[in-house]
């Protein structure tokens, strides 16, 4: 059996045992530090937030054009929604800022797995997205006709936290591959926020696509989450949205097991080959 170290201070831990929900709060808070480099107050409430707030009502005002009130709420929801998930799969491209800055061959060469790392590292995308989606609903959605009841209004935080955490899964697996050529970060990022927003009844209602199209939207977990959101602005009730956030959640849970056994397969087998590198 061969000895531990162990320093002042520090806890006597077997080889191969790995605390990971301490792994987890580190890396959040190098995730919160980087959130308080890349954004201050102001600029997140100007830069990013009015970005966000003007896309929304540009996608609002085609329900306008279209002269019906429906697709203006339906329009509005959807974006709104969609903005929590962009932001989530901004996880992609900033997974790749390990490799970047050097570090991601020291995770590598470290005894533990990958993944409590990155599941970590980009946590911080998660509660802006949350505090984006529901600003703009709550806030601004009035004057585009969208209200909530006391009881909708409530639950909203708490769907919108779904959403964020399911989807935020999803892009942990796309980081995953992504790793392996970090050039494609932003164009995978891009693109799969499109599809998303296109299979997930965001824009169109999901019986638009042919069959095997919707049903590669209903392992989003994100089309069940917006399902439920849409229900609590139309009935105002909770009861209706709760299996759907429960079935949102448990994709999201498979999403996290792919996830994982992605990040361990990419650190096997840079273990294996030695490839890990610092090009971008």
């Amino acid at each position: 059996m061969p000895e531990v170290t162990t320093y002042p201070g520090s806890r006597r831990t077997s080889p191969g045992r790995v605390n990971h929900a301490r792994v987890v709060a580190a890396a959040a808070r190098g995730a919160l530090a980087d959130m308080r480099t890349i954004y201050t107050p102001f600029t997140w409430t100007v830069g990013w937030l009015g970005r966000i707030i003007m896309q929304v009502i540009f996608f609002a005002l085609i329900g306008t054009l279209l002269g019906s009130r429906e697709a203006v709420v339906y329009l509005f929801i959807g974006q709104a929604v969609m903005a929590t998930v962009t932001e989530c799969f901004m996880a992609i491209p900033s997974t790749t800022w390990e490799r970047r800055a050097g570090t991601l061959a020291l995770l590598i060469a470290a005894p533990g797995p990958l993944w409590p790392v990155f599941v970590g590292r980009s946590l911080q995308w998660l509660p802006s997205g949350v505090a984006t989606g529901t600003i703009v609903l709550l806030a601004v959605g009035p004057f585009f006709g969208v209200t909530w009841s006391p009881w909708a209004a409530l639950l909203l935080v708490p769907a919108l936290a779904v959403v964020a955490a399911s989807m935020y899964a999803v892009a942990l697996t796309l980081s995953a591959v992504v790793l392996r050529g970090p050039r494609w970060r932003n164009v995978v990022s891009n693109v799969s926020s499109l599809v998303v927003m296109l299979l997930s009844g965001a824009t169109v209602p999901v019986t638009m696509w042919p069959s095997w199209l919707q049903a590669v939207g209903q392992v989003l977990p994100v089309t069940h989450a917006l399902e439920a959101i849409r229900l609590l602005q139309e009935q105002g009730v909770v009861g209706a949205a709760w299996p759907l956030l429960g079935l949102a959640l448990l994709l999201g849970l498979g999403w996290f097991v792919l996830a994982a056994a992605a990040f361990t397969l990419f650190g096997k087998a840079g273990r294996r080959a030695g490839t890990i590198d610092f090009d971008e």
